[in-house]
């Protein structure tokens, strides 16, 4: 593989085997990176770590539960072992979980999702900060338009409240990791062509649906839904030196879907 930007260095992707968190394995092996490719699903851990491979690329597959404090930092020392050192981490493990009403909305739902989506972003940076302190790094969180700039989707309460706890959480690490040079920044991607939806619960929305009445057809910039690989271009950029003085902020990636409906 030529020599990239991101030749020498280290990154960690959650949600690796799929959507998202595979475009970005797989962009920033493009780019030099040697990447542990994290997720739960063996097999598509490990389809992507191949295609890395396959590309002349490095990579190792990381079998974890991202809401397991311990699975993570046994991933995170498996880097340490395998290759020295952490420079570049994405935290995009996440589910869309249940959306229903607020009272057909169960306890165990609400904690599933807030678990999958916030709790494993605190668990993922907090596993990784003693590896990236060494010599500095980047942090791209993977949050949402969803709670960010659009609340029309009824019933993604608990969806929503943990993509705008990403983003919180992201604006105050940043300022606390900044004196380790370590930047953290959030992406929220609007309408993106990935199997998210496969675990998708929608139950009862119809009875608290709100009528709004938006322009027709989709945003212009491009008729329809991104993709992951552009999504995954954006992650690179945040996470290379070329955006060294950029810290604690939220970009949304949405050909301006956001700025429509929201």
């Amino acid at each position: 593989m030529a020599e990239g930007q991101f030749s020498g260095k280290v990154a960690l992707v959650t949600g690796g085997g799929s959507g998202i968190g595979r475009a970005a394995a797989i962009e920033l092996g493009k780019q030099g990176a040697k990447v542990g490719v994290l997720a739960r699903n063996p097999e598509r851990v490990q389809a992507t770590v191949d295609e890395i491979v396959a590309a002349g690329g490095e990579a190792i597959p990381l079998l974890a539960d991202v809401t397991s404090q311990e699975a993570l930092e046994g991933a995170v020392a498996t880097i340490d072992e395998t290759w020295g050192r952490l420079d570049s981490v994405v935290v995009n493990a996440g589910a869309n979980g249940v959306w229903a009403p607020i009272d057909d909305l169960t306890l165990d739902e609400w904690n599933q999702t807030i678990a999958t989506n916030l709790t494993s972003t605190f668990l993922t940076t907090r596993a990784a900060v003693p590896l990236l302190r060494r010599q500095g790094g980047a942090i791209v969180i993977t949050a949402s338009v969803n709670g960010t700039r659009i609340f029309s989707n009824t019933g993604a309460t608990a969806y929503s409240c943990s993509k705008a706890g990403q983003v919180a959480f992201a604006k105050m690490v940043a300022l606390e990791l900044a004196q380790d040079k370590i930047r953290v920044n959030v992406v929220c991607p609007g309408w993106i062509t990935t199997n998210i939806e496969e675990g998708t619960i929608h139950r009862n929305r119809d009875r608290i649906k709100v009528p709004v009445e938006f322009p027709q057809g989709f945003q212009k910039l491009e008729e329809g839904p991104g993709s992951a690989e552009q999504v995954a271009r954006l992650m690179a950029f945040l996470l290379s030196d070329a955006a060294d003085h950029i810290s604690g902020s939220e970009m949304w990636i949405d050909g301006t879907e956001s700025l429509l409906i929201g």
